[in-house]
């Protein structure tokens, strides 16, 4: 009778081990792929949106843009860039898709960025959702188009 007690609680000693180590292989094994996600994924470093892009630089970055300017854009830097690779900028006015422009980022570091001309009906409020290659939302900037 002692043996056959010994007998399961050797079972499941055993078991609890087995159990133990799979979660810890899953867990280290999915920790690994989180990371090379994120390694083989550009960084945003930051963005703007703004009147143009000159000398890879924004100009007049704002949140309110008048009609008048003709034009506006957004612009983003991606610090580090592991490789190359392509990057998203979906534009929406009034939540309604308008435009996706996609840009090619290249290491180490890199800037982008796009424009849209503006009409009279760009009236209101608009923004931009920057995303990766796999679609990974990083960044939504938010802006308005008035008189």
């Amino acid at each position: 009778m002692v043996r056959r007690y010994r007998f399961y609680i050797f079972l499941f000693v055993l078991l609890c081990a087995n159990l133990f180590f799979v979660h810890r292989t899953f867990s280290q094994n999915h920790q690994n792929s989180v990371a090379d996600t994120v390694q083989n994924s550009p960084i945003l470093d930051h963005a703007v949106m703004c009147e143009e892009v000159t000398d890879k630089d924004p100009i007049n970055p704002a949140v309110v843009f008048s009609i008048k300017i003709g034009k506006v854009s957004c612009f983003s830097v991606f610090d580090p860039v592991p490789e190359k690779t392509f990057v998203y900028h979906k534009w929406f006015h009034k939540d309604n898709p308008s435009t996706n422009k996609r840009l090619t980022v290249q290491p180490p570091r890199w800037a982008t960025y796009s424009s849209i001309q503006l009409r009279e009906t760009d009236k209101g409020p608009w923004r931009v959702e920057i995303s990766d290659r796999k679609g990974n939302l990083l960044h939504i900037l938010r802006f308005s188009i008035t008189d």
